[in-house]
């Protein structure tokens, strides 16, 4: 099979702990051809959505971690499965990109995760669907509206809804002198949107990652513990990554989304889950593959794989 990945630059990714990479490389193993695409690249013309596509061949070498082949513009639909994989911000472009990838779809080309998707699930937002497994939250811009959120919960979390890596999180307690401005700052006077939670002290145990590949709950968790004297786990932020088994109430939700996200096209998931608590559902380019399976010996881009050839067949 054929399949191609849609990357940030291929000298900025980080091959000794990147979840493509590894994925590219599982591909490679079982004799698949394995493609890049950068997202610029992408071209529609007369119905057709095509693009510059470099083959290439994995090794196993972090610091060479490829050999490059040829380079050509193809249809999308030339190949089996199109993995868009391009971190954030989802800014326009990202979105002109999910457009243009939903015509290819519409021609028939098998795009993962689902463009619509990706463009329908704000990583943040996506959780207001399931209150039932959130935090105690609230959405919104106003700073009347979130200072009475802090006060009526004491100790809470502030976080913009386009952020990653732990970026722009703030916690904030009902007598933080620096609460006003916190929330002017996220708010950038109130002119956006942002998210307020309810503390959770279970993060001393970590924010755990836990995967969703094609439908099925990865059994093994990520859990991203913050390093002393900080709040976000999140390992961009520092946190020390320790993978687990999934504990009863993390398998419980995580089965409970996966049919749901499957049936829309969302071939990777990560959820976000702090204690028994969904925090974020990310869709865009879920990591901690690689850590997951050097410390729990589940191979997870393997399962990717498996996925693929299966939706594929």
């Amino acid at each position: 099979m054929k399949f191609a990945f849609i990357l940030d630059p291929l000298d900025q990714l980080k091959a000794y702990k990147d979840s493509s990479i590894a994925m590219m490389r599982a591909a490679a193993r079982r004799g698949h051809q394995v493609f890049a695409i950068r997202r610029e690249a992408l071209i529609w013309e007369g119905g057709v959505v095509s693009a510059r596509a470099l083959a290439l061949t994995p090794t196993d070498d972090d610091h060479a971690w490829y050999i490059a082949g040829d380079e050509a513009v193809l249809p999308l639909t030339a190949f089996d499965a199109v993995l868009m994989r391009q971190d954030p911000p989802f800014d326009f472009e990202y979105v002109t990109a999910t457009w243009l990838l939903e015509r290819a779809a519409q021609a028939g080309a098998r795009v993962f995760n689902h463009p619509r998707s990706i463009r329908d699930h704000s990583e943040k937002l996506a959780i207001t669907e399931f209150p039932q497994f959130t935090p105690a939250t609230r959405v919104a811009r106003a700073a009347v509206d979130i200072n009475a959120f802090i006060d009526a919960h004491g100790d809470t979390i502030l976080k913009p809804l386009d952020g990653m890596g732990g970026s722009q999180i703030f916690r904030v307690r009902a007598d933080d002198p620096n609460r006003n401005v916190i929330i002017e700052t996220l708010t950038q006077d109130e002119r956006r949107t942002i998210m307020a939670q309810a503390y959770l002290p279970a993060i001393s145990g970590g924010d755990k990652r836990v995967l969703i590949i094609g439908g099925k709950v990865i059994p093994y968790a990520l859990a991203r513990i913050p390093m002393a004297g900080e709040t976000r786990g999140n390992l961009a932020a520092g946190g020390r990554g320790v993978a687990m088994p999934l504990t009863d109430g993390e398998r419980a939700i995580a089965e409970y989304l996966a049919p749901i996200l499957w049936a829309r096209g969302l071939l990777i998931v990560g959820l976000d889950v702090i204690g028994d608590r969904l925090t974020e559902i990310n869709v865009t380019s879920p990591t901690c593959m690689v850590e997951i399976t050097a410390q729990m010996g589940f191979d997870v881009p393997g399962a990717v794989i498996d996925a693929l050839e299966e939706a594929c067949a």
